[in-house]
């Protein structure tokens, strides 16, 4: 019996099963720069099971996973001159931050100094443990929500706030946006299924390299890549050699990186998105050709809401199954054996009652 009070409820995982169940707690009063935001849909994403299994040591039980957060306003403060009752918003990653350093300054929060505030599983300006999407609504300050336009639904742009801001971020930093060019992507998950996007949106000849052929039919029909490889052929990798501008590299799994390397042109760039256990190379497959192999997690709030709005403008949509939130123990199986097409996304304000 669920003897716990609050005036939140949730889905949290109490030990590192990672099984989740019904959870009450409380948000904090909505302050001077907050908003209130009810909750209807939220992404499911690998973060969710890293916090909630402790799979780095550091879980905060109980732990409410979820960063990708879309829903309404239903309450904001006075000082608050951005939103509005009924907008619809969303949010990502973190929910605070110092606001004083040179990347918040810069709009790059989640590079912040003092360190970016997690949204859940993080510890609170007010020292409580933040709390995530899996619940029904959350309190935040302005600063770190994003407005959704009306016409573009809160379930796809759930997704976004994680997913699509990992890859939008590196490539507009390394100006993967120059029509034309070509891009390989590494791996088609929830990441690289919205580079895919992104890079035929902004005009590329997207090539997508992998080591499951039975991707390929959905490659080029439903996400309209260019080219399929095969990063295990020798002979296709081999006759890709030198002809890509840009990788953006989304693989969750150790992997050879010489390999790729050598599909990139003089002065290509890759870019690693994803947390392989380590990264090991050949410095002939650096300095031969100028090559540059970088790093990237998600983006500042400036980059996010220029991508929310890219997305509007361009009908770029993530693939999504949308599920109950009683299918989230299911949900998170599946997402660690890689069986989802492209992202779960729970509706939250059907479901959780």
């Amino acid at each position: 019996m669920n003897t716990e009070e609050g005036n939140c409820l949730g889905w949290a995982a109490r030990d590192p099963t990672g099984v989740l169940s019904p959870y009450k707690f409380n948000r904090r009063v909505v302050g001077a720069d907050d908003v209130s935001i009810k909750i209807t849909h939220c992404g499911v994403c690998y973060a969710d099971v890293v916090w909630t299994k402790n799979k780095h040591g550091d879980s905060r039980y109980p732990v409410v996973p979820g960063h990708e957060i879309a829903g309404i306003v239903t309450e904001v403060g006075p000082n608050n001159h951005r939103f509005k009752v009924g907008d619809h918003v969303g949010v990502g990653t973190y929910v605070s931050s110092c606001r004083n350093c040179e990347y918040c300054d810069d709009g790059f929060e989640i590079h912040c100094s003092e360190g970016s505030v997690y949204t859940f599983n993080g510890v609170d300006v007010d020292g409580t443990i933040t709390k995530g999407g899996y619940s029904s609504y959350i309190v935040v300050h302005e600063r770190y929500c994003y407005k959704i336009p009306d016409n573009y639904p809160l379930a796809s742009a759930a997704p976004l706030l994680c997913a699509g801001i990992t890859v939008y971020s590196p490539m507009i930093r390394h100006k993967m946006n120059q029509p034309g060019k070509f891009l390989g992507v590494i791996g088609l998950g929830g990441l690289g299924h919205m580079a895919v996007k992104f890079g035929k949106a902004f005009g590329l000849n997207v090539t997508v390299l992998s080591t499951s052929m039975s991707k390929k039919e959905e490659a080029l029909s439903l996400l309209k890549a260019d080219k399929f490889v095969i990063s295990f052929d020798e002979q296709q990798m081999k006759d890709c050699a030198k002809s890509l501008d840009f990788i953006i590299d989304s693989a969750a799994g150790d992997h050879q990186f010489d390999p790729y390397m050598s599909l990139l042109k003089t002065n290509g760039t890759l870019v690693l998105v994803g947390f392989p256990s380590e990264i090991k190379l050949s410095p002939v497959s650096l300095n031969i050709g100028s090559k540059t192999i970088a790093g990237s997690v998600t983006g500042g709030t400036k980059n996010t809401q220029e991508m929310i709005n890219f997305c509007a403008e361009h009908k770029i949509y993530p693939e999504i199954e949308v599920i109950p939130i009683q299918y989230a123990n299911e949900a998170l199986e599946r997402l660690i054996n890689r069986d989802v097409k492209y992202r779960f996304v729970i509706d939250i304000e059907g479901s959780l009652k």
